[in-house]
């Protein structure tokens, strides 16, 4: 067993290292870490119970944490200003999407290609066409970032290098458009969900299928993968949630629960949880072990239309098409803070990688951000001519993209 390297991630180290020549990964949370923790006792604790850190790596590890504490307290009370505009799709957005670094960004559109665009500039640096139909899906292989994955309603989806712009692949067999799509964390699968109710996962190495994910009745909407990768999501209208093993294909867990369409379902970052968005107007949290149901959260007047953690676990935020927004406790099941404030549907949502801000996106036109603890609006991001239908913070929390007919890059100040 050879150790290779440390990856930084939000709230954790991911170490990469090798075992019988093959790459594997393995996650160490650092849920608890917060600005006052001490690092050295922090490393020594994780070096007893982990043996893949050596005592070569030890500086290593002890400046990835002091890094992430670090940002643990930045870009606390600091506003975001209008940096760019950008408009260069012939048709309206889809979709958006940040890199890791937040670096550069990318772009889906009716206009049948996908946009990739540097954050600093504003430069578009390539446009990837070769789609017949809307590019609804977009994806970076995070933290990597060097491969771009487009799902369209041409029923097909391509892979892309971020660098040349060329297309490794185009992976077919669905046989109806494909409306989401994720990479696993180790960038060895992507995964794509289908109106044709199955999602398909594809070896990015060689563009062959790897699975077909086949048990939904109707579109499925949402896919995820959990931390490790072992286990993929899917959220379909057919109001069940399917959780599957990566590997082989089989069902591990079937949550039935809702009763309307599924908007939302992703896994806290230790797996220990499942949260579930619908358009019966609740959420659902469920025991990612047992897949039994631990609790509904209720309180909305309207549909969920997504929701979300934050990096620890520990909150849960939900949107709806009441125009409010709720902060719940993963722990207590109680809604600590009611967002208000929109004037139309919210149908994006999430926390910076801080978890001190959430960020809101609505079809009054606005985005806002808002104190993750007290509910309380901190500002509102306006100057967009139709409804925002995407957002999103980068990994370091210093830069918003919100995506409406044009894109928009915000930064902090």
């Amino acid at each position: 067993m050879c150790f290779i390297a440390c990856l930084f991630i939000s709230v954790g180290i991911m170490l990469e290292y090798e075992k019988s020549g093959e790459l594997k990964t393995k996650s160490i949370d650092l849920l608890d870490l917060g600005p006052s923790t001490d690092v050295s006792a922090l490393v020594e604790e994780i070096q007893q119970a982990e043996p893949l850190i050596t005592a070569s790596r030890t500086e290593q590890v002890k400046l990835l944490i002091q890094r992430l504490q670090e940002k643990l307290g930045q870009h606390s009370n600091h506003t975001f200003y209008l940096f760019k505009v950008l408009r260069a799709h012939i048709l309206p957005l889809t979709n958006v999407a940040l890199n890791k670094s937040g670096s550069c960004f990318i772009t889906g559109s009716y206009d049948r290609t996908c946009k990739l665009w540097d954050t600093a500039s504003g430069e578009e640096l390539n446009t990837l066409e070769g789609h017949r139909n809307v590019v609804y899906a977009v994806a970076f292989n995070n933290p990597y970032g060097d491969k771009i994955a487009t799902g369209s309603f041409d029923k097909t989806c391509k892979l892309w290098s971020v660098e040349t712009g060329q297309c490794y692949h185009t992976f077919r067999g669905h046989r109806a458009e494909i409306v989401c799509l994720s990479f696993n964390p180790q960038s060895t699968l992507v995964a794509t969900g289908s109106m044709d109710t199955t999602a398909k996962l594809w070896n990015i190495q060689n563009g062959e299928e790897v699975l077909t994910l086949t048990g939904h009745s109707a579109e499925i909407v949402s896919l995820s993968f959990n931390t490790s990768g072992d286990r993929i999501m899917t959220g379909s209208f057919d109001h069940t949630v399917i959780v599957w093993d990566a590997g082989t294909g089989r069902k591990v867990h079937t949550l039935i629960g809702h009763c309307a369409e599924i908007s939302s379902a992703l896994f806290n970052w230790d797996c220990s949880l499942i949260l579930t968005g619908s358009m019966d107007k609740t959420c659902m949290l469920w025991d990612a072990t047992n897949g039994k149901c631990m609790a509904t959260l209720t309180g909305h007047e309207d549909e969920i239309l997504d929701s979300c953690f934050d990096y620890t676990g520990k909150l849960i935020a939900t949107a709806s098409a009441d125009g409010t927004a709720r902060i719940f406790s993963a722990a207590t099941r109680k809604c600590i803070a009611k967002l208000e404030g929109h004037e139309g549907d919210i149908s994006k949502i999430s926390f910076n990688p801080q978890g001190n801000r959430l960020l809101t996106g609505s079809s009054d036109k606005t985005a806002r951000i808002w104190d993750a603890q007290t509910g309380q609006c901190l500002q509102v991001l306006e100057g967009h001519t139709d409804e925002i239908f995407s957002c999103a913070f980068n990994y370091k929390g210093n830069i918003v993209i919100t995506g409406s007919v044009e894109p928009r890059s915000w930064r902090l100040q």
